[in-house]
């Protein structure tokens, strides 16, 4: 059998269906996590399967969520439908829930965090709430994986035996209760044909759903009886169509609510995070506010906790290459194969691999951030100053997501409802520094800014934003005219973050990471140390300066002589980086020959400190890589345009490192 999970944003969803499935999914407080459905198997009953759906507040076809649960649920016809309730904001959650029981499937009601409800006074009586909504109802705490295995085997008894809402009629009399019966007799064949609920499409028919009343062919004569139905109903009411039936929806949910809902008082939660908002969200204090958090979160990362990890897993690399190394003369082994496996593995994957705990901790801090409910606060403060760019908060929160990796970042646009503010976004998002980048930033500022780390760190990443907001603002003059689309965001109270959430995410960008480096990097890593090692007639060359690599990156390397690195190394290095960008600095460790222990001395060689400043601007403005490309292709359905960000990427790239360098060289003179 297979289940639906739907609810409101923020309501628990993803973590009951990491508890449901036992899966990797990572859990966020913001929207976007969930834009594509996720299926799992529920533990213990590997023929049973349940689809996580978008995080929506109603199935009114407003947003691409909204379609998206809706058209499930229609289309595929799960077998049953977990309905997530907030218990701590039932009234909202409740809305949703209403038209779940219209479209007359059979489904459980889930009422999560039942334990912070208790812990502030209230209760909710479940056998009243049962009687008035006509389903099961089952109290759950997700996070605390308290109640789900009655969960489990309340849905599996109400698909097996197709037990039924026994409620969906939410008024007794008046106009509403008059018209939605006089629609659904009217559409009661139409949508037994089409598949679904005449009551649900009834309600749609009143809500003016379009693609529900194609769905449902009705003739014209058929269509004018409706809209005679309707409109009496909005004289007689007094309201229009849609606020009528939201007002039947909500007078419905209070009487609910007044029979089986004992209120509680106000959470100790909701005081502590109003406490914490007076200072995180403030009106002076929030900007600075999240600067301070990400200073100390890049500090702790790079100069404390992640850089003596890497330094020691450095140095276990570079001994373990070593003893490889002296195995492999002892044998006798042929010098090309030598170098193959030193030159070419050891010291490209190897070179990149050191990087891992770095990036590890960077995402154990974010993680935190995004599990406390900090990160949704993040993209509610940067709505306002995005909308005078032509964008909103929901686009800053794919820019968050931005800095993990751009390709889930890319995709992650799909939740915006406007065509235009998703393009717009997509071409925004290459400019955010991607955690791909960290390697590259922590060899050359370890090299020449070895005393101010966490500071040139932070100016990349602000820079970076910087660029994008200028280039948003000529887009929102130029080729993306107009308003963003409203912006809508629950703030949910700050909470402790879940060991197991945190761990996840962590696991997930290691395992991501190994498998780069292990893949697309181990291959660029091979293909450079071939072309380094053999010249055009395949003879193996003495100076890697007579190589087939040599003959490429000389080849381009004037384009980047008025940025200050003129150096064929350092061109070939930008080709190999449109792969991944770890494999900018294999590629500088395979062409200087070095290890990450004397890198710093080798760059010296190829760069300046005037010249590494203009490198790291290229690096982090320059095109995303091919994964990136690939996946922008996709979301703006077009090759032309995924092209044309990308000439876009390396000529605003091009420009700015030109500008710091000419700048740089004037007050510096080197």
């Amino acid at each position: 059998m297979v289940y639906a999970l739907a609810g409101n944003q923020n309501s628990g969803k993803t973590t009951l269906f990491n508890q449901l499935t036992g899966s990797n999914q990572h859990v966020g407080n913001f929207p976007g996590v969930t834009v594509e459905r996720k299926i799992g198997e529920i533990r213990g009953e590997k023929k049973d399967a349940v689809v996580d759906l978008p995080g929506i507040y109603s199935l009114r076809p407003y947003s691409k969520e909204e379609i998206v649960t809706r058209n499930f649920i229609l289309n595929e016809k799960p077998d049953a439908i977990i309905n997530i309730v907030d218990a701590t904001n039932i009234e909202r959650n409740l809305y949703l829930t209403l038209q779940l029981l219209e479209m007359h499937i059979p489904m459980v009601l889930a009422l999560n965090m039942m334990d912070e409800v208790r812990g502030n006074g209230g209760t909710i009586e479940i056998d009243k709430m049962e009687k008035e909504l006509g389903i099961p109802i089952i109290a759950i705490s997700a996070i605390k994986n308290e109640g789900v295995e009655d969960l489990i085997h309340a849905i599996r008894e109400v698909a097996s035996k197709r037990i039924y809402p026994k409620v969906t009629d939410f008024c007794e009399k008046g106009p509403v209760h008059r018209c939605i019966h006089a629609v659904s007799h009217q559409v009661e064949d139409h949508a037994e044909a089409a598949g679904m609920s005449p009551r649900f499409a009834a309600a749609k028919m009143v809500e003016g759903d379009k693609e529900i009343t194609d769905q449902l062919k009705l003739s014209e004569n058929e269509l004018e009886l409706i809209e005679h139905s309707i409109i009496e109903m909005e004289q007689d009411s007094g309201m229009d169509r849609n606020a009528a039936l939201a007002n039947m929806r909500y007078e419905f949910i209070e009487k609910t609510c007044r029979n089986s809902v004992i209120k509680c008082r106000e959470s100790k939660e909701h005081k502590r995070s109003v406490k914490i908002d007076a200072v995180l969200t403030g009106k002076y204090t929030a900007i600075p506010a999240f600067l301070i958090i990400m200073l100390l979160i890049f500090w702790l990362t790079f100069e404390v906790i992640g850089a003596f990890l890497s330094d020691i897993l450095s140095l276990g690399i570079d001994a373990l290459s070593g003893w490889v190394k002296t195995g492999l003369e002892a044998y006798g082994i042929n010098p090309v194969v030598e170098s193959l496996v030193i030159d070419g593995i050891f010291t490209g994957v190897g070179s990149v691999l050191s990087f891992l705990p770095i990036i590890v901790v960077l995402f154990f801090f974010l993680s935190i951030l995004e599990d406390s409910g900090y990160m949704a606060r993040i993209a509610f403060v940067m709505d306002r100053p995005l909308r005078k760019i032509g964008l909103s908060g929901r686009s800053f929160v794919s820019m968050l997501i931005g800095f993990g990796c751009s390709v889930p970042a890319v995709m992650s646009s799909r939740t915006l409802s406007s065509d235009r503010d998703k393009k717009m976004t997509i071409m925004l998002i290459p400019f955010i520094s991607c955690s791909a980048k960290i390697p590259i930033y922590t060899v050359f500022i370890s090299a020449f800014f070895a005393r101010h780390r966490a500071l040139v760190m932070m100016a990349l990443y602000v820079l970076g934003i910087a660029v994008g907001l200028v280039v948003a603002i000529v887009l929102n003059h130029t080729a993306f005219r107009g308003n963003s689309m409203p912006f809508m965001m629950e703030l949910p109270n700050y909470r402790f973050p879940s060991a197991k959430s945190v761990l996840l995410l962590m696991w997930d960008k290691a395992k991501d990471f190994l498998q780069r480096a292990f893949t697309v990097i181990f291959i660029a890593t091979l293909i450079i140390w071939f072309m380094q090692t053999f010249d055009m007639r395949l003879n193996v060359v003495k100076d890697s300066s007579e190589s087939l690599l040599a003959v490429v990156g000389k080849a381009i390397a004037p384009l980047f002589v008025p940025l200050g690195f003129n150096d064929w190394r350092a061109a070939t290095a930008l080709i190999s980086g449109f792969s991944a960008k770890e494999a900018v600095v294999s590629t500088l460790s395979v062409l200087t020959g070095s290890t990450m222990s004397n890198m710093s001395r080798t760059l010296s060689t190829v760069f300046t400190p005037v010249s590494a400043v203009s490198f790291l601007v290229f690096t982090l403005l320059y095109t995303p890589c091919v994964a990136a490309v690939a996946t922008i292709r996709r979301e703006m359905g077009s090759g032309l345009k995924a092209f044309l960000v990308v000439v876009m990427q390396c000529a605003v790239a091009w420009v700015c490192a030109f500008a710091v360098y000419s700048a740089l060289s004037m007050f510096v003179g080197y």
